[in-house]
């Protein structure tokens, strides 16, 4: 067992290696591995492409965003093709029923958020998941690039501002507030999905061109 981790690992140096200098497509080809089979730093990965090219920054995050998506598949798939047993023997019977009724409730916001929460976020188990309660493959794939997209947009903004070394900085101090930044997550969800509903209502509520064309005096 332990000879075939150190070869992993000497595998996932040599990919990582072959890739980075590829810049941009080397960006999405990284995050296509860590989000299908092997781990690796995206973050701090991000923050290197984003420090050595401020001005593109934007191509990087949108990249290794639709890399993570395509990645993010193969254990999606997986999960779809049987793995409800596989899933059940890695979680209790309590938090596989709370999995599933979040997926039924909104599995966009199940998917998304996940994406962009940092380690030790258990990501690859919420994609198995995802896969197992047969999650549309389009809701998925937009769900994963979204957030993503945020993840990546917040590590390149701070890259930017304090370079990449804040990113190590940030990564412990979201480990240990982890509930609060769960918190202040779910609360600037609530209010966004607050405002879009104020917004259907107020929609919905004003009468159509027909109608005002049929009120007007013949």
């Amino acid at each position: 067992m332990k000879k075939i981790l150190q070869l992993l690992v000497r595998y996932k140096i040599w990919l990582l290696a072959l890739l980075k200098p590829l810049g941009l497509w080397g960006a999405g080809g990284i995050a296509f591995l860590d989000a299908a089979a092997l781990p690796v730093p995206m973050d701090l990965i991000i923050a290197g492409y984003v420090w050595a090219n401020k001005k593109h920054f934007y191509l990087y995050v949108i990249v290794a965003a639709a890399g993570s998506a395509l990645g993010g598949l193969i254990p999606f798939l997986l999960g779809r093709a049987g793995g409800e047993l596989f899933l059940m023997k890695k979680i209790n019977r309590a938090r596989y029923e709370q999995l599933r009724d979040r997926f039924e409730k909104q599995e966009f916001l199940a998917m998304m958020i996940p994406s962009i929460l940092p380690p030790p976020t258990p990501w690859k188990l919420f994609v198995f998941a995802a896969g197992v309660f047969e999650m549309k493959v389009s809701t998925f794939l937009l769900s994963v690039f979204v957030g993503r997209v945020i993840r990546n947009m917040i590590t390149a903004i701070l890259t930017i501002e304090y370079g990449p070394e804040i990113v190590n900085i940030a990564a412990g101090l979201a480990t240990r507030h982890r509930t609060a930044l769960l918190a202040g997550l779910a609360g600037l969800l609530a209010l966004l999905g607050f405002w879009a509903w104020r917004a259907m209502r107020k929609r919905r509520g004003k009468p159509g061109v027909d109608a005002e064309l049929a009120s007007l005096p013949k």
